[in-house]
């Protein structure tokens, strides 16, 4: 929160119980955990398991399909309780992974994942990033030939969260290969146990989110049944993502704000306890100027996002205003946290403090999920 009386409006009591639920859980499960799963690269598998017992897994997801049949509201508070503990570890790509699931998937194809995403038996990944395409997705080159009742595979995919432990795939392929165009894309949904052909990458070594699994995806002539094809016909993938990124850019909104507001909570104890002159340095000008102008932009940014939200939960939210909230407050969220590092002085630029770490974390925020110069370009076109 930014103050001691504003409270998201979106927040009711089931969300408050839930919320005391998740932060128990993070603190006691997660957390002691998170450097060494930093070391080795990834979490283990059995937090997946554990992460599903206590419900932190598709929370708004319908309890006939194994999840927690909550609203946006409580996938939210998972958000936020991941990024005030300064965790990221795949968590959210297996609720976008659901949603593609819940949107587009038949009911057969609904029972057959989604309980097992739900437990954490099944780990999700979404498989839209390539070597040469990354926010333009229309230049996705991997292709999916129909061969009777398969799709053949052949391509390649990186940067993909959760993608050396994924069981689950959401593909984007061009199954239509004559012409390029809106209509060339399809999402298949590949499993990957003991499929020939399927190879996991290298995990790239990336200078934040060290616990966050992030690998290359190889397919070579990979058979995949007809029946793993997301929704009724081939050629809606590019439509069915750039819906479904708005859930995705929304939980990014969403991160950035609460990283944010948790980064001038840290620095507002620490510039009241370090002392320079023989005085707290909260009583020089500058740092309360700084201070004032973070937890300002922060506010604006939290009722920002939490209009966004209940628009989301009500059905309104529109590409461009989703588009809005991550181009706008991962840029205040890098700003934010770069003022704070600042403010901590060479004990910012340690990994003994949590201000180094997050500001290293927070500039993936500005990359994915589109680019923040691709979002801008989108928002700017909406104004013709």
């Amino acid at each position: 929160m930014t103050s001691t009386t504003y409270e998201s409006p979106w927040m009711n009591e089931e969300a408050r119980i839930f919320r005391r639920t998740v932060r128990r859980f993070i603190e006691k499960e997660l957390a002691p955990h998170q450097s060494r799963w930093a070391e080795q690269g990834r979490l283990d598998r059995e937090a997946w398991i554990a992460a599903g017992r206590a419900g932190l897994l598709l929370p708004d997801v319908p309890d006939e399909y194994g999840g927690g049949s909550g609203s946006f509201a409580h996938e939210a508070v998972v958000v936020e309780e991941l990024a005030r503990a300064g965790l990221h570890l795949g968590f959210g790509i297996q609720s976008i992974v659901a949603h593609y699931l819940l949107a587009y998937g038949s009911e057969e194809q609904k029972h057959r994942w989604l309980p097992g995403m739900a437990r954490g038996d099944l780990v999700g990944a979404i498989g839209m990033t390539e070597p040469d395409s990354g926010s333009d997705l229309t230049a996705i080159r991997t292709t999916a030939r129909r061969e009777a009742d398969r799709y053949v595979v052949n391509g390649a995919k990186t940067f993909i969260t959760n993608g050396g432990y994924a069981d689950l795939v959401c593909l984007a392929v061009r199954t239509d290969l004559t012409k390029p165009g809106p209509r060339a894309l399809s999402l298949l949904m590949l499993e990957t146990k003991d499929l020939p052909g399927y190879r996991v990458g290298r995990s790239l070594p990336k200078i934040g989110r060290p616990a966050q699994d992030t690998c290359e995806l190889f397919f070579e002539d990979v058979r995949v049944p007809a029946g793993n094809l997301l929704g009724v016909g081939e050629g809606r993938g590019l439509f069915q993502m750039m819906d479904q990124l708005r859930y995705e850019r929304l939980s990014i909104a969403l991160s950035a704000v609460s990283v944010s507001e948790r980064a001038i909570e840290i620095t507002a104890r620490h510039v009241k306890e370090r002392k320079a002159h023989g005085k707290p340095l909260l009583e020089l000008q500058n740092t309360r100027f700084t201070l004032a102008e973070s937890k300002t932009e922060a506010h604006i940014g939290r009722i920002f996002v939490d209009h966004c939200i209940q628009e989301f939960i009500a059905g309104r939210l529109d590409t461009v205003s989703a588009s809005m909230a991550k181009y706008w407050l991962t840029e205040c969220e890098c700003r934010i946290v770069d003022a704070c590092l600042q403010l901590h002085g060479g004990y910012g630029y340690t990994r003994e403090y949590p201000i180094g770490p997050m500001w290293v974390d927070s500039r993936a925020q500005r990359i994915y999920a589109g680019s923040n110069e691709v979002l801008k370009d989108l928002i700017g076109w909406s104004i013709w």
